[in-house]
């Protein structure tokens, strides 16, 4: 992909051999050139500025190196300057190669030591602090080209003119060749031609466990520690011709290299590619760097023309600068620095590093970063820096954050490699160069079908799920990052769905959950699977969020995720994610949060911090076959999360401490985690300082798990550990059942618990141990079993704690069963849990509602109506009056006719009635009776 980068060019120099170098903060480049000159350019300004420049030499500048305090130039007059950091005043002489022109300098890691190379067949090694220290290294045959230093400052390469690299091994005080690697880089005789002027350094990677180098078949190699072979090569079709010029970022995550007219940024994970850049028209790129503090990238030519490339790592990949262990062609791991002491004492102290015994300073304290995205954290800087008033400004070293990782997976080594590794199966890849070959094999062949294929996309994240494969690729040759889905048993009906991601997001996590299949899913299906589905699908992006998908391939929700991302895995019914919602704290430890989220409505079911010890970090997660979230991390410890059904009451649980397991014991191995059950730990083996599996791939083991109980005793210790695993088991099922809350599994189970309790009751009574015998019984689940304990007391003649025993018995018969009180609790549980579905305060402004409390309410009288009661006044002397009204003889019209006096008793008995309905609801008074008048 073509940079649109900004860069700035200076004819610094007259047409020649150009040398470039930057000081180790960053701040200042040196450029020299044929014309004799060195020039001090300030970062900071733009090409327009006016250099400080260094006259002192007589000929063409031909090296360049810097240190801490001061920089150091090389010419054909042979001789090596000192001056002061970013001044051009001449300091000192090193040394005088009577007449052999300098062709390499390089200052240790330490700074105190320069390796200078010249036309003669030696490379001496002169102590800064005292010149007239001088080591010299014999044995080359031809005079030597570049030097560079191990990162330990224990091993020195030294690129010779007749093609061989030699390693020199100078950590004793008598120096010796380590290895002599022939057939790498070309070779070249004559010193005048243009072919010597290309870089051939050994560029070591910040990990110390390999270096690149150009080849002389125009290709960039990688030379692996300790067996000095090669492991890797990097390639692109649309380049041809000889590197001229290599480099690597501060943190190994990028290489920059030069090739005829374009300049190239190559990922070291995946050995790409990624940007480029045009060179100086007609010029050979002789010397390029990355600047040590910032995002640049500067070269110089036969031109004399220097350029910078500014921000040539585009925003949204991960930093050229910060500490990452990314970038490894082999998943080499990379340093995480002690944290220095409170006594001011600093345990990567480079003194101390200079004598470890193979050179690797990295000792055990380090993460593989199989994703190719690095650690987030800022890189370590010096203990202190002083200021322009003189002030020592003091820097606190905190944990390196722990980056993220996929379960199962392992680093690339010999161009194989693991994408995943769980109790499915697992996914690996075979690197070809331009191709990957991706072969995906499962335990069990009976129920799924073994497949490979070939991967152009170079997929690097992978997970194997119970439904299908999952497997990402980094956005890399013009194309965006991309998933891809595999369901089983569909390859022949097109199930496969690819779901690409924006341009400059990459994908730092894969899960795929879903049931376990209930038939063989070898054969291909027209419906896609079985009525279960195909799972579900979970993708973390680096814009910090969590995709859900369907295992058809339709989006469900995205989902921020709080904190940095760390790693996941999928069960049935939910996704545990570990992230890291704050920082790391400066004690060590890693500060990770595991969250459960429902497949089914996304709610949060569990946040739970993990229970790793300081120090230490996560090595794997998974899911046991209780559905439950395990983990294991570098101390050995295996947890799962128990009671995790149960909102906002789950916990972790230690079901093993590898630590004290027999087959350890005066063994160095240790155990990389493949799944995790309720009586086994499979795991593959590892022996000495092995940290993952290789190939062939290894037989897993199964290895007991054992609660890391203390108690030492021969008879109690097995059994009561057998019990407690057992009911943490058990409790995990019935969780699963719902409202029933038992089974006949269960009750089965329950039973052999029983029979484990009665054996340490009869020990107990035959030990006299009468709270420890009440304390079992009460744990017994039946009530036989509590008759059978009450027997083991009378046996033993323990008369009053038999009629305890029975007591007991009673109590249980009389009371509700075991059953009915776990779902008793259940309910009280629901009903704690109620609160957390009520508005938060402040954000209700309802009325509160009204609560019912009879026993405050205000007494009132009641009142008795009969028709004696006073409001009953005017019905009482109604009826009165019609029972004295005479009957009436019938009209001469043989019509009932009404006076007046009817009509106003009438209409006042009505009138009466309504303000009786209005005024007295409490009792309304019956209605008098009207007596029929004869015809």
């Amino acid at each position: 992909m073509a940079s649109t980068s900004k860069t700035l060019t200076n004819s610094a120099h007259e047409p020649g051999y150009t040398c470039t170098t930057f000081s180790r903060d960053g701040r200042l480049s040196y450029t020299g050139g044929s014309d004799s000159l060195v020039r001090i350019w300030q970062m900071e300004k733009d090409q327009y500025q006016e250099p400080e420049v260094a006259y002192e030499a007589d000929e063409g500048i031909t090296a360049l190196a810097s240190a801490n305090d001061f920089w150091l130039s090389g010419s054909k007059d042979s001789e090596v300057r000192s001056y002061p950091h970013g001044k051009p005043d001449l300091h000192g002489l090193i040394m005088n190669a009577a007449g052999a022109c300098i062709r390499a300098l390089a200052v240790d890691p330490t700074g105190k030591r320069v390796a200078v190379a010249t036309d003669e067949t030696t490379v001496k090694i002169v102590d800064l602090n005292e010149i007239t220290n001088v080591t010299v290294l014999t044995g080359h045959k031809k005079c030597v080209r570049r030097v560079t230093w191990h990162p330990s400052g224990t091993l020195l390469t030294a690129s010779g003119a007749d093609g061989t690299i030699t390693v020199w091994d100078i950590s004793e005080r008598e120096p010796r060749i380590d290895k002599l690697i022939e057939g790498v880089i070309p070779a070249v005789a004559d010193t005048e031609s243009t072919e010597f002027m290309h870089d051939c350094s050994a560029v070591w990677h910040p990990s110390g466990q390999y270096f690149f180098a150009p080849s002389r078949t125009h290709e960039i190699v990688a030379i692996s520690r300790p067996n000095w072979d090669r492991s890797s090569t990097f390639s692109d079709v649309n380049t041809t011709g000889a590197t001229t010029a290599l480099t690597l970022s501060v943190n190994g995550v990028y290489l920059a290299s030069a090739c005829k007219e374009e300049i190239l940024v190559w990922s070291t994970q995946t050995k790409r590619v990624l940007w480029r850049h045009a060179g100086t028209p007609n010029a050979l790129t002789t010397q390029i760097s990355f600047s040590p503090s910032q995002n640049l990238l500067a070269w110089a030519d036969t031109e004399g023309i220097l350029t910078w490339w500014r921000d040539p790592i585009p925003t949204g990949s991960p930093d050229p600068v910060k500490q990452s262990a990314a970038g490894s062609v082999q998943g080499v791991p990379l340093k995480r620095k002690s944290t220095p002491t409170f006594w001011g004492d600093d345990p990567a102290d480079a003194d101390r590093d200079a004598g470890a015994e193979d050179g690797n300073d990295y000792g055990d304290d380090w993460i593989i970063d199989d994703l190719g995205i690095g650690m987030d954290d800022q890189q370590d800087g010096p203990r202190g820096k002083r200021s322009a008033n003189g002030l020592v400004k003091e820097m606190v070293s905190i944990t390196k954050a722990q980056p993220a990782f996929q379960p199962g997976s392992t680093p690339m080594e010999g161009k194989k490699r693991y994408l995943g590794y769980n109790m499915v199966g697992w996914i690996d890849v075979t690197d070809q160069d331009t191709h990957h070959i991706v072969n995906v094999g499962f335990h069990d062949l009976s129920a799924r079908k073994s497949y490979h294929f070939s991967d152009p996309f170079k997929y690097d994240v992978g997970y194997l799920g119970e439904r299908g494969v999952l497997l990402a690729c980094p956005p890399e040759q013009g194309h965006p990052a991309q998933v891809l889905y595999k369901p089983y048993g569909t390859w022949s009906v097109q199930g496969d769905w690819t779901y690409i991601l924006p341009a400059g997001q990459h994908v730092l996590g894969l899960a795929a959950g879903g049931e376990q299949p209930m038939r063989s899913l070898r054969d291909p299906s027209s419906s896609g699977g079985d009525i279960q589905g195909l799972g579900n699908i979970v993708i973390t992006t680096s814009a910090g969020d969590l995709t859900f998908l369907s295992g058809s391939g339709l989006e469900r929700i995205v989902l921020g995720l709080e904190g940095e991302y760390v790693t996941m895995a999928a069960g049935e019914e939910y996704v545990v994610v570990i992230h890291r919602p704050g920082a790391t704290t400066i004690d060590g430890s890693q500060g990770l949060m595991a969250t459960l989220i429902s497949f089914e409505d996304f709610e949060v079911l569990q946040a739970k911090p993990l229970p790793i010890p300081k120090g230490h970090v996560l090595k794997w997660i998974g899911i046991t076959d209780e559905g439950a979230p395990a983990i294991y991390d570098s101390a050995g410890y295996a947890h799962i999360m128990i009671n995790f059904r149960r909102p906002n009451r789950a916990t972790w649980a230690r079901l093993l401490d590898t630590n004290m397991l027999e087959r350890k014991q005066g063994k160095d191995e240790s155990y990389w985690p493949v799944g995790l059950s309720q009586d086994t730990f499979t795991c593959v083996i590892l022996k000495g300082r092995q940290e993952y599996p290789g190939f062939p791939r290894p037989l897993t083991q199964e290895l007991p798990v054992r609660l890391p109980f203390r108690n030492k005793d021969a008879v109690e210790s097995p059994i009561g550990e057998r019990l407690a695993r057992e009911r943490i088991h058990i409790n995990l099922a019935r969780d699963a059942l719902g409202d029933e809350l038992t089974s006949s599994e269960i009750d089965k189970r329950e039973i052999e618990l029983d029979k484990s309790i009665i054996k340490l009751i009869q020990a107990a009574c035959k030990a006299d141990k009468a709270p420890r015998v009440l304390e079992l019984t009460k744990r017994l689940h039946f009530t036989h079993s509590i008759a059978a304990a009450s027997q083991l007391a009378g046996f033993y003649k323990l008369i009053g704690l038999q009629e305890k025993i029975e007591a007991i018995k009673r109590w249980r018969e009389d009371g509700p069963t075991p059953v009915e009180e776990a779902r008793e609790r259940r309910r009280e549980l629901e009903q704690e849990d109620a609160y957390m579905a009520r508005p938060k305060p402040f954000q209700d402004f309802k009325p509160p509602p009204k609560i019912e409390r009879p026993g405050l309410t205000r007494s009132t009288g009641v009142v008795e109506l009969t028709e004696f009661t006073a409001s009953n006044a005017a019905a009482r002397g109604f009826r009165a009056r019609a029972a004295q009204t005479p009957v009436r003889s019938p009209s001469p019209e043989g019509k009932r006719k009404r006076d007046e006096e009817d009509d106003f008793a009438s209409n006042g008995s009505e009138a009466d009635g309504k303000r009786r309905a209005v005024g007295e609801s409490d009792a309304a008074a019956p209605s008098p009776k009207r007596e029929q008048i004869p015809r």
